[in-house]
């Protein structure tokens, strides 16, 4: 089967018959692309079949596995894109060869997802599917004519989450939370308002990371892979003095796990009732916060630089 399309000014041709490597080539002129696809097609018209299907291309679910072991590990999301991708290992779409995976195949995996999740969701999946695809074309050395989802429609990206936390909340959250079982959750809670900062970069600082005299704190590894400092506010530097005062006897000043501490929030948020709360909203909490006591624009970038502001500026 023999198809052809116009793409960045050029003629993209493509033939694929069953048991055979798919081929492609670009051409300046469309005239070009069909000559040569009637070409191959002559060829393999009188070609022998080759090898059978499952020995010529793995499986998706083969690649997703292999990426999984050889590529996910390196990234700092490790353990996200693991879910994520032993999710998509148990769809439709994983049993199909990979060199048949094409458009259509993962627009109506698209189509099929979106009933059950959100378009942010599937957006992240289609995302993810490009860069196994061209993992396995690039590194892999897989013969596929095309990355297949090149050419297929995404959801659009979530509108920024805007979750404010009204006072009512907050001490609800904070009374409840003095009575599980782990006393670090009140500190966490409170320090993240204190500064903006993510549950994971709160969950590695170490002692070695503050600076009494200048108050100010070293994150080493943030999501953009880059260090900052920030300056502490005084509420800041208050709650680290209390953990410091008989508490300091470990290298983190929170010593929790993250695993602990994600199964500890889900239990806060189902005994306080405010399960469409999310811990990240924090963050959002914080910076609208910092604008709202009066502190500018560059100051509050010295605590925080975040993309976060255009929206925090749209609601303040």
């Amino acid at each position: 089967m023999a198809s052809i399309r116009k793409r960045n000014g050029k003629w993209q041709a493509q033939v694929r018959r069953k048991g055979n490597r798919a081929k492609s080539k670009t051409f300046a002129t469309k005239r070009e692309a069909l000559a040569w696809t009637r070409k191959i097609e002559l060829e393999l018209e009188s070609a022998p079949e080759t090898v059978p299907d499952h020995v010529v291309f793995p499986f998706l679910h083969e690649l997703l596995d292999r990426y999984l072991r050889e590529v996910t590990p390196r990234k700092r999301g490790a353990s996200v894109e693991s879910y994520r991708i032993r999710k998509l290992q148990r769809h439709p779409i994983a049993s199909m060869r990979a060199d048949l995976v094409g458009p259509s195949a993962i627009a109506e995996y698209r189509d099929d997802r979106l009933n059950s999740v959100s378009g942010e969701t599937v957006r992240q999946d289609i995302v993810l599917l490009s860069q196994v695809f061209e993992t396995a074309r690039r590194e892999w050395q897989l013969s596929l004519p095309a990355n297949p989802t090149a050419d297929v429609r995404k959801p659009p990206p979530a509108r920024p989450r805007a979750r404010r936390i009204s006072d009512a909340e907050l001490h609800c959250l904070l009374t409840t939370a003095q009575s599980l079982r782990n006393p670090l959750i009140v500190a966490i809670i409170r320090f993240a308002l204190a500064t903006g900062m993510r549950r994971g970069e709160i969950l590695r600082v170490r002692w070695i990371d503050i600076d009494w005299h200048q108050r100010t704190l070293n994150i080493p590894l943030t999501k953009n892979g880059h260090s900052r400092v920030i300056p502490l506010t005084q509420a800041a530097v208050e709650i680290l003095q209390d953990r410091r005062d008989g508490h300091r006897r470990t290298e983190l000043v929170f010593p929790v796990s993250a695993n602990a501490f994600k199964l500890a929030w889900q239990r806060l948020r189902h005994k306080a009732g405010v399960r469409d709360l999310r811990f990240h909203d924090f963050r959002h909490e914080a910076i609208s916060r910092f604008f709202e006591v009066g502190l500018s624009l560059p100051e509050v970038a010295l605590i925080e630089v975040v993309p976060l502001f255009r929206t925090v500026l749209q609601l303040c």
